[in-house]
């Protein structure tokens, strides 16, 4: 071997250690724009300044697609299908955002809808001590992660309080999306048996989110909650261990999730109301096998048109 040789080898071996050297540098997540809040409170006044953020503009005209309901109305069905349109919920073309245009009074709501614009999943910090925080997400399902034809109850008094009951409907959409590092997170998108209290400013409460498999979903293993194996361990004495007990006992009981509410545009003529909303729940966990993770939609709630007649009757006009 020549000098010159020697001379290139001992250099890259130089380098190469120099590089090994230094430390590992793992990036840190993005910090969305909206921070999650422990309680309903602090949720409320950020879907206060989520209208401010996402902007009227985006409330009236929507995204590309988006269409009002007069103009979904006169589409045909292949005009629509493949398209999207579908996935979304109607616009208001006019109106204010004078919320004390807002009628007091009793109304019931059908149709209600929900489309979400962002998913974010709390993840832990990869540096030392860090906090954990919502990161963004890539939607792997197809696009039907809209919540519709809703109904329930909508009340608003003299002083501007509301109260908003979910009852029935297209109430829940199955999701999955993955996170930055490769891991997919299912989860089961819905505001069932919604009771949100507050003011038109910003209004919450909870939400019951169900399993995101039922009972009698059996594993790759064969077990499940109501029917399938006990166990499918190769000890079968200690497939009640604590070791075992998460995967081999399913779990269906519900969980608990959080949202709030805007109201950021109202047409007095037709009674359509337009806002944001956001939301926290559990993703899935495999009928109890790991722990849940916490997901954040954020998005708009379409808007809602009082039949013309003597009963206080709400009808939110969205798309089908």
């Amino acid at each position: 071997m020549s000098l010159s040789m020697q001379a290139s080898n001992t250099k890259l071996t130089s380098t190469m250690l120099t590089s090994l050297a230094q430390p590992l540098r793992v990036a840190r997540p993005a910090r969305t724009q909206v921070q999650c809040q422990a309680g309903l409170k602090e949720m409320a006044q950020q879907a206060g300044k989520l209208v401010a953020a996402v902007g009227l503009s985006s409330l009236v005209a929507g995204g590309a697609q988006a269409l009002s309901y007069d103009a979904l109305q006169g589409l045909t069905y292949l005009q629509v299908k493949g398209s999207g349109l579908a996935n979304t919920c109607s616009v208001i073309e006019g109106g204010s955002s004078n919320l004390k245009d807002i009628k007091p009074g009793d109304y019931r709501i059908q149709k209600f809808c929900m489309e979400p614009t962002s998913f974010t999943v709390k993840e832990e910090s990869q540096l030392k001590g860090g906090k954990p925080e919502f990161v963004k997400t890539k939607l792997t399902t197809r696009l039907t992660y809209t919540l519709d034809e809703m109904n329930g109850q909508f009340k608003v008094d003299g002083s501007g309080n509301v109260e908003l009951k979910e009852e029935d409907g297209i109430d829940y959409a199955a999701v999955t999306v993955q996170m930055p590092g490769g891991e997919r997170v299912p989860f089961l998108f819905t505001v069932k048996e919604l009771n949100a209290k507050g003011t038109l400013d910003g209004f919450g409460g909870d939400f019951v989110v169900p399993s995101y498999r039922g009972s009698t979903f059996l594993d790759p293993k064969g077990r499940g909650g109501s029917t399938g194996y006990d166990t499918a361990m190769a000890l079968p004495a200690a497939g009640d261990s604590e070791e075992y007990m998460g995967v081999n006992i399913k779990k269906v009981s519900p969980f608990k999730g959080q949202a709030v509410f805007s109201v950021a545009k109202y047409d007095q003529e037709t009674g359509e109301i337009a806002g944001v909303f956001e939301s926290v729940q559990p993703s899935d966990t495999e009928l109890g096998a790991h722990a849940p993770k916490d997901v954040k939609i954020t998005g708009l709630w379409c808007s809602i048109q009082p039949a013309r007649d003597t009963v206080n009757f709400l009808h939110c006009r969205a798309a089908t």
